[in-house]
């Protein structure tokens, strides 16, 4: 019998790993980074021990160390959450080697369903139905670029190894494959050790089903019904719910035989997920097999009245599931939202910093998973998810009230957060109608204006007050103190003059503030505050010059990182002539790649980077000259 669980991950599902292990008189330990050394999910464990630096290549991505850690702890077990190395057959077959119990499928089954290319061949075998594509064996460029010419497009390359949105590139242009084969392969490498990749049809408005499934040491496999995740961002789920609107009980009952017999396919055992693609037709397609326990498992769990990870644990002990198929009926229906560190003002860049003020109300049928509180700081190294809000209602309408309300009194600041687009998502008429494809942002974000300015007197008072706050004012009665940012292109000077009580503003910007930075980040060039729940972007304004045009051309030649992170390709070199949306570099932040493009056409005068740097928010990483 399991006694001591080493949990091998981090954040707010190394704390629900650690109470359903604790409810089960298990003692949980774990591992931490030079980054989660004051991180919350340290204060649930009955020990933890350092494995590394930040960056995931060195302390949660290695085995070594963490199983290493798990005999220094005296652990018996290792649960690897999700991510990082829950779904590497080579760590589980090193756990297993080391005496250890792993907590989820067998080796074997990792490696066979790891792969989405053997996943396809194993499931094909036992009727399961595939997308059409292309998964062999030969991944040379050419072979690639054949199929991709062969499939057509819209086309989707995609990671054999992994998921999360990793590793996934949409191409609607055969000229384009190189480029997004390459990118795809290269985040796929560092996410998952293997730039192995297949090809698919894309499906251009499917629903994302996928089914939960627990399976035992002896013999039975059941499935817990399904969880709708077809709101996406870059292939990544945002808000996923439990049941889906779109499935009946026939549909069920052969989506979920389907679930079951691609379980049985490589003899699984654990909890798993089984994905597929739910076709406007009611068609429906196997993507892939996740042997693990999935970002989502809450819904599930509020709907089947099941504890996903109580179940691994006793199968892991070797015992046998209490309930059959026919026992498990869905009750009432659960939402869940990722509150993600990221700003949806400027195309979703996720951000890194101190949290400064986290509040989540709590209620009847509200539930939270987060590792993060006020004084967290968020890591540059790992995924932006801050918590997992979850819901539980009568019915689909009540649920959606529920989180709509739960949304609504929601506060988070000191980093600019997805918070508004959750917001206008459940309040949409579309979502609510249960109209929800893949296709559900692409077609609905232009609706929810996001980026649209919210910089109008309150909203540069804010600013003003927020900038007050850092404590580079002094206070002295009646002496101004100069205050100047710059927001929505139009730069504000002001200056402040602190009465005893307050400040008040003369300038462009007039009235009585208070110093308050509850709500407001900080960067190397500016920060942002939030208004009404939605982060207003403000830089310092520009210094001035004696020479007018070389000003003018550092403030618009200058291309800057726009996040911390890691340069993955250097594109240009000196003296290189591009045209505006020229791909300059490619930078690695938050396990995302992100396109940093020319802003302007010209000619480069300097690329002060390399592959491999590391920069910060707001370095200089190219300099363009006029053409």
């Amino acid at each position: 019998m399991i006694g001591r669980l080493l949990i091998a991950n981090r954040g707010e599902i190394a704390i629900r790993i650690a109470r359903g292990a604790r409810e089960m008189g298990i003692s949980p330990v774990g591992v931490y980074s030079d980054a989660d050394e004051h991180a919350l999910f340290r204060e649930v464990m009955d020990a933890s021990i350092r494995i590394g630096p930040g960056p995931a290549s060195e302390s949660y991505l290695d085995g070594e160390k963490i199983v290493a850690a798990a005999k220094t702890l005296g652990a018996d077990a290792i649960h690897p959450g999700y991510g990082f190395l829950s779904e590497r057959a080579s760590f589980a077959q090193l756990a297993v080697d080391s005496g250890l119990v792993f907590v989820g499928p067998t080796p074997d089954a990792i490696a066979a369903m790891g792969s989405k290319i053997e996943a396809k061949r194993r499931v094909r075998e036992f009727g399961v139905p595939v997308v059409p594509g292309y998964e062999g064996d030969d991944q040379s460029a050419e072979r690639l670029r054949a199929e991709a010419k062969r499939i057509g497009t819209p086309l989707l390359i995609k990671a054999s190894a992994g998921g999360g949105g990793r590793g996934m590139r949409v191409v609607d242009d055969l000229a384009r494959f190189d480029e997004a084969l390459a990118s795809a392969r290269r985040e796929a490498k560092a996410a998952f050790g293997d730039d192995a990749v297949l090809l698919e049809r894309y499906l251009r408005r499917p629903r994302h089903v996928e089914f939960q499934i627990l399976a035992d040491a002896h013999g039975t496999t059941v499935h817990l019904g399904e969880r709708e995740c077809s709101i996406q961002r870059r292939h990544q789920k945002v808000i996923e719910e439990a049941p889906s609107v779109a499935l009946d009980p026939e549909l069920r009952a052969r989506m979920g035989e389907a679930a079951v017999n691609a379980a049985r396919s490589v003899g699984y055992t654990n909890a798993g997920t089984a994905e597929f693609m739910l076709d406007e037709d009611g068609a429906f397609y196997f993507l892939e097999m996740n042997a693990r326990l999935q970002v989502e498992h809450p819904v599930t769990e509020l709907v089947y009245g099941v504890d996903l990870v109580h179940e691994q644990l006793r199968v892991a002990n070797g015992e046998r599931l209490q309930f059959t198929q026919e026992s498990l009926v869905p009750r009432g229906w659960s939402v869940e939202a990722r509150l993600n560190a990221e700003d949806p003002a400027h195309d979703f860049l996720p951000q890194s910093g101190t949290i400064t003020a986290f509040d989540v109300p709590r209620a009847p049928g509200v539930r939270l998973d987060t590792g993060f509180r006020a004084g967290s700081e968020v890591p540059v190294y790992y995924d932006s998810m801050l918590a997992k809000i979850i819901v539980w209602g009568t019915d689909r309408a009540a649920a959606i009230a529920r989180m709509d309300a739960t949304l609504r009194e929601t506060t988070v600041a000191g980093v600019a957060t997805n918070l508004p687009l959750l917001r206008a998502i459940v309040a949409d008429d579309a979502y609510r109608a249960g109209d929800t494809t893949t296709r559900f942002l692409d077609e609905r974000m232009p609706l929810f204006r996001l980026g649209e300015s919210h910089a109008d007197d309150a909203a540069k008072r804010r600013i003003a007050a927020a900038i007050l706050a850092r404590g580079d004012a002094w206070r002295l009665g009646g002496v101004g103190v100069p205050v100047a940012f710059a927001v929505d292109g139009t730069t504000v000077r002001a200056h402040a003059a602190y009465d005893g009580t307050r400040w008040n503003l003369a300038g462009d910007v007039t009235g009585a503030v208070e110093p308050d930075a509850r709500d407001a980040s900080y960067e190397a060039r500016g920060g942002t505050v939030a208004i009404d729940g939605r982060p207003v972007r403000w830089t310092l304004p520009q210094p001035p010059s004696a020479d007018a045009e070389h000003a003018h051309a550092a403030g618009s030649g200058d291309v800057t990182a726009p996040m911390p992170g890691k340069i993955i390709s250097v594109n240009v070199e000196p003296g290189a002539a591009v045209e505006e949306r020229a791909l300059l570099v490619v930078l690695e932040a938050m396990k995302m790649e992100h396109r940093i493009e020319a802003p302007v056409a010209g000619t480069v005068q300097d690329v002060r980077v390399k592959t491999g740097q590391l920069v910060t928010s707001g370095a200089t990483l190219v300099t363009i000259g006029a053409a």
